[in-house]
């Protein structure tokens, strides 16, 4: 039976990894409204309990010897991939509807271009800088929003998103070198480890402030999706994808999130779509596409 080609493989792991993403998007919403766990708390459960999973399943992978200077920077990775991005979500999630923070995030892959161009130095046209100034456009009006009722949004919940999404950005269009030199296994292992020694104060804090009882009984199958699949499942496919294709590459796979999030959101009655949202919305795709037409992207 052939091997499947790299690239393929690569493209592959970032849908999964996206699908997943866009799916925990509705269910940590939907274990917002009910109350009971801290976000601080969750995101600590989270890393628990994904390192411990990668310290397990490295025992089936070729053991990799990690320097000093590569473990600095998986800590680098731990806080702009894991802490700083999980970390914003699951609280804008609990101040944000889906379609919003889907839409704001939608912003990772300009801001990965401008990364590349940075890092990778790789020319900023035109095409890209009207591209950026209309997608942001978009979340300047989002984030202008101050609307009440189901699937309103407040300013700091979007803030929030933009700091998940630059943050998450970051770990994409820096840190590829790194990824290719691990495997995703070995990657994970150690970035979780530092993600939850780092979050252990607030996760500690948030023991003390959760209300068990209030925890629903559905809320834990939610609960298992994001640390199983939104956490360890997904966790894997992103380095698994980042080894193979361009990082502007995995980043637009995030393309699929409000598009789950709004289809499911509406579905479960958790979520409206307003005109204003979508006229927002179609500024940030407006400049994705634009930024996609450049002959320089990514």
């Amino acid at each position: 039976m052939p091997k499947p080609h790299p690239i393929a493989t690569g493209h592959l792991a970032a849908f999964g990894a996206y699908l997943i993403f866009g799916l925990n998007v509705v269910f940590c919403k939907d274990m917002a409204n009910s109350g009971g766990i801290n976000p601080g708390l969750l995101f600590g459960m989270r890393a628990l309990v994904a390192a411990a999973l990668f310290w397990a399943a490295s025992a089936f992978v070729k053991r990799e010897p990690v320097t000093w200077r590569d473990l600095l920077a998986m800590a680098g990775a731990a806080l702009l991939g894991l802490v700083i991005p999980q970390t914003t979500f699951l609280y804008a999630i609990t101040m944000t509807a889906p379609i919003t923070l889907s839409v704001v995030n939608s912003i990772t892959p300009i801001v990965t271009m401008f990364l590349a161009a940075i890092f990778l130095r790789e020319p900023i046209t035109w095409k890209k800088a009207l591209g950026v100034a209309v997608s942001f456009g978009g979340v300047l009006w989002l984030i202008m929003q101050r609307s009440d009722g189901a699937g309103s949004s407040s300013m700091l919940g979007v803030l929030l998103c933009v700091v998940n999404s630059v943050s998450f950005a970051c770990y994409l269009g820096i840190f590829r070198p790194l990824i290719r030199r691990y495997h995703s296994v070995n990657l994970m292992k150690w970035m979780f480890l530092i993600a939850f020694i780092v979050t252990l104060p607030q996760s500690l804090w948030g023991l003390g402030r959760t209300d068990w009882a209030a925890v629903p009984a559905s809320a834990w199958w939610e609960v298992a999706y994001l640390i199983f699949f939104a956490t360890f499942v997904a966790y894997f496919l992103i380095p698994v994808a980042q080894q193979r294709i361009r990082p502007t590459l995995v980043s637009m796979y995030g393309y699929m999130q409000p598009i789950i999030a709004a289809v499911v959101g509406v579905w479960m009655g958790m979520d409206s779509l307003t005109l204003t949202k979508a006229a927002a919305a179609l500024l940030v795709f407006a400049g994705v596409y634009i930024v996609n037409r450049s002959r320089a992207a990514a």
